[in-house]
């Protein structure tokens, strides 16, 4: 890397407030040094990589404002295109609706004015033109409401701008920042309050969780910055290098920055109705997410010195790291360890993470970035972090009965792999009690999972060994046992024993599928049934392929034709789950996996597996364990992915089709001119040129025509298989909340009469058996009452089952809400119990009436 870059990209991290000793002021002059010894040679090439460094490390834009503010003071024309290059990428992002880098280029904007590049009332126009939009969004007459999400998200960025110059706008232009605070009341006094219940991690809330509900997120954030704006705007955790500089910067010249325009809102649908209404605001939503959702794990008292607008700047800081450096955990690690602030922030960046973590409806990234993240740092300050996580565990595991299934089973993920890295090592013995809890008690089943979990990433004599200050947990365990195969010896069926045993020469001896199928069809249907020719291939099949994932792959793709043929339908689809789940009754991952395999070999059907999941003698487990769940998840997850590959597909195929478009008209465009054309022939005018050219010209029209016409084709295919994957889909979830809807019916009423229900905490004043819920000791060490579960098991079962349905409801809304009125019509009746629509209509974000 050249001098200059390695000096951009690497400005202040040794300074005193990035945890160095070099000071700020020689860092930003090596830096302006080395960058104007090339601007004459690199002029570009510094450009973008300057504001690339700007745009992908947003912590350090006052740094890179004030380098910009003294570059300014010798090249007023390099800093003009610095300007106009910003204003075009502004611009860009706006139309693309690129909400990071939207909010990055404001803040960068907001430097540039504070090292007096730019006019503050240039910023100002940038300002009310977001404010104005965000204003007409909301009016309901002008506007349309249902786009909240982009007005909040336009307002948010400007108030988040505030912590990084507010000082200088209100010292240089009062009156005009004033006007845009009163713009901002304005709005908030128009817009709706959004209610962030259906993505709330803990579905009881304590009395911080409530302030925060209370307040949105841009409520929130407006009283922090009216609170600063009281405090004189005086603020610990943004650093103000160009202070320095000042003397020096005030003889520059200040630049007016180009106007930018916000792109038009969509139109109200005519019909406004609620579902369309949340139609829309769900396609908002996704465009412009809330980019957090705090958490309050620890007590007030861990970061209580900590003031409001602080917090919310090195939480900006975090997330900003979080999401550019996703590709580099090391240096991700670094840059959140080093952050340019002078107190103690460890508490917070594990709130922050596991606000991540934990983000309802997704995560930014895949889980296994932020559990690599907290590795990284665990081993970074292993005097500090590791001890905060830990407490993070403990708060969450105490509130585990509170938190959203999803949230749930995201945590058991990560808390399982995190330990797995660090040895298995955890104080077992504190969660010893849970032992006496009933099976279906939330902590006991989160114990539950975490440890099969274990086994998964280890083996099991291992995680045994883990827990050896607490033995009694080995019940907790999952079965250690391998595959139950029924053939194992003589002694089983002897029939059934005979047939696995001629099926296994076959397959040793190489036998093909077609010859199975005609020995199944001549000599073990007839005489047996379908039933026992079923289990025997399934069996002997799986036993086969049991001893790696390997095997099991090479024995469903030479042998699926014959698992195929015998299961033809539905109802023998179910037979089939049912078989391999008995053969692998002992390994939850297994089973999970050979069942998602055989989906995608489309041997099983995904609504066979909907109706196995809900069978009689699987709904009984819904509260004890997450694997019947887990495989509902794999099959809902691969249809999903099924349809989003397909319009992958034929997005990439209307490229195509319109770059072939284009190749045929320019074939057709060189072969006119070449008709055009007049040439001599034997002294005489012919029209067109010589004969080799126009051939050649001809064959390049028919080609280009033929290879528009196959991708046309292409494209009409993969438009009919999307079509009739999405009514598969639309099959596949009305199944689901039919299914969901009949086997918890009957249950509420008889539970809960026809009421709803506020929270557990409803249920804990209920009457519940005392046998049911054993009462425990005090744990005086943790000062923590550890008394009987106080839910009884249907009740427990109801909640259970209920929050699934709202999980799964948040986690595939973009596919359910396209069905919304065939649900309304078909599940979501006025018989529905109350709690039924309850968890539905949360998990998609829409507005509850009144029963």
């Amino acid at each position: 890397m050249s001098s200059w870059r390695s000096f951009i990209l690497r400005i202040g991290e040794k300074s005193s407030e990035y945890g160095g000793t070099i000071d700020f002021k020689d860092h930003i002059d090596a830096c302006f040094g080395a960058v104007r010894r090339e601007l004459e040679q690199s002029q570009d090439e510094i450009i973008t990589f300057l504001l690339e460094c700007a745009e992908q490390l947003p912590h350090k834009v006052p740094l890179y404002g004030t380098l910009i503010g003294l570059l300014n003071l010798d090249n007023e024309d390099f800093v003009k295109k610095i300007l106009e290059r910003t204003q075009k990428n502004l611009q860009d992002a706006l139309d693309s609706e690129d909400c990071n880098k939207i909010r990055v280029s404001l803040r960068f904007l907001t430097a540039l004015m504070c090292s007096k590049v730019i006019q503050p009332s240039s910023l100002v126009v940038v300002f009310e033109t977001l404010l104005s939009s965000a204003a007409t969004i909301v009016d309901d007459e002008k506007g349309n409401p249902a786009w909240q999400a982009r007005a909040d998200f336009y307002i948010t960025c400007i108030l988040s701008c505030l912590p990084w110059g507010g000082s200088e706008l209100g010292e240089q232009i009062p009156e005009e920042i004033e006007r845009v605070m009163v713009g901002i009341e304005a709005y908030l006094s128009i817009r709706r309050h959004v209610s962030d219940v259906g993505l709330s991690v803990f579905e009881d809330m304590n009395k911080s969780d409530k302030l925060h509900v209370e307040k949105d997120f841009v409520e929130d954030l407006w009283g922090r910055i009216q609170d600063l704006s009281k405090n004189s705007w005086k603020l610990e955790s943004v650093p103000r290098p160009h202070l320095l500089y000042e003397a020096q910067l005030v003889a520059g010249k200040s630049h007016d920055f180009g106007p930018i325009s916000c792109p038009e809102h969509p139109d109200a649908p005519e019909e406004l109705s609620e579902i369309s209404f949340g139609r829309q605001k769900h396609e908002a939503e996704l465009k412009y997410p809330q980019r957090i959702r705090r958490l309050n794990i620890f007590s007030a008292s861990k970061t209580e010195d900590l003031q409001p607008i602080d917090r919310f700047v090195v939480e900006e800081y975090l997330l900003d790291v979080l999401f550019y450096l996703n590709g580099c955990r090391k240096e991700c690690a670094a840059c959140m360890v080093g952050l340019p602030v002078p107190f103690r922030y460890e508490y917070l960046m594990a709130e922050t993470i596991f606000s991540q973590l934990l983000l309802l409806p997704q995560p930014p990234f895949k889980p296994i970035y932020y559990t690599l993240v907290i590795i990284d740092l665990c081993k970074s300050l292993p005097g500090a972090f590791p001890a905060v996580v830990a407490g993070a565990v403990r708060a969450l595991f105490d509130r585990i009965s509170e938190l959203d299934m999803e949230c749930r089973t995201r945590l058991i993920l990560w808390f399982s792999h995190h330990l797995s890295n660090f040895q298995f090592i955890w104080p077992w013995e504190e969660w010893a009690y849970v032992l006496e809890l009933p099976k279906w008690a939330p902590q006991r089943v989160f114990v539950q999972e975490v440890l099969d979990r274990e086994v998964r990433l280890s083996y099991w004599d291992k995680v045994k060994q883990s827990i050896e200050s607490t033995p009694a947990l080995e019940e907790l365990l999952p079965p250690k046992g391998g595959p139950d195969f029924r053939y194992g010896s003589e002694d089983d069926d002897k029939t059934e024993y005979a047939l696995s045993v001629e099926l296994n020469g076959m397959v040793k001896g190489r036998k093909t599928a077609r010859d199975v199928i005609i020995w199944l069809q001549d000599s073990v249907i007839p005489v047996n049934g379908l039933d026992v020719a079923l289990r025997v291939v399934v069996h002997t099949l799986l036993d086969i392929g049991s001893k790696s994932f390997t095997h099991l792959i090479t024995v469903l793709e030479r042998y699926g034709q014959v698992i195929a043929k015998i299961c033809p339908s539905e109802e023998t689809h179910i037979m089939l789950i049912e078989e391999v789940s008995s053969f692998w009754k002992n390994s939850a991952q297994t089973t999970a996996i050979t069942i998602d395999r055989m989906m995608g070999y489309r041997l099983i059907s995904n609504l066979a597996i909907v109706k196995w999941v809900f069978s009689s003698s699987n709904i009984k487990l819904f509260h004890t364990s997450d694997r019947l769940w887990e495989i509902l998840r794999n099959a809902l997850n691969k249809t999903y992915n099924r349809i989003s590959d397909l319009r992958k597909e034929i997005n990439n195929l209307k490229k195509s089709v319109k770059q072939a478009e284009e190749s045929v008209a320019r074939a057709k465009s060189e072969l006119d001119a070449a008709e055009t054309k007049l040439m001599l022939v034997d002294g005489e005018p012919v029209v067109g040129e010589n004969p080799a050219k126009m051939k050649r010209l001809n064959l390049n029209v028919e080609k280009t025509r033929d290879e528009e016409v196959s991708v046309r084709e292409s494209l009409e295919s993969k438009e009919a298989l999307l079509a009739r994957a999405l009514e598969e889909n639309k099959a596949l979830f009305l199944s689901l909340y039919k299914n969901f809807s009949s086997v918890l019916m009957e249950r509420l009423h008889e539970t809960f009469g026809e009421r709803g229900l506020e929270s557990t905490a409803d249920l804990e004043a209920m009457a519940v058996d005392e046998e049911d819920t054993p009462a425990m000791d005090m744990d005086k060490e943790n000062g923590s009452s550890k008394s009987g579960y106080a839910i009884g098991e249907k009740e427990q079962w109801c909640l259970s089952t209920l929050a699934y349905l709202k999980a799964f409801s948040r986690q595939y809304a973009s596919e359910i809400w396209p069905h919304m009125d065939l649900l309304e019509v078909e599940v979501l009746t006025e018989s529905v119990h109350p709690l039924f629509r309850k968890a539905v209509y949360s998990g998609l974000r829409l507005q509850l009436t009144d029963q």
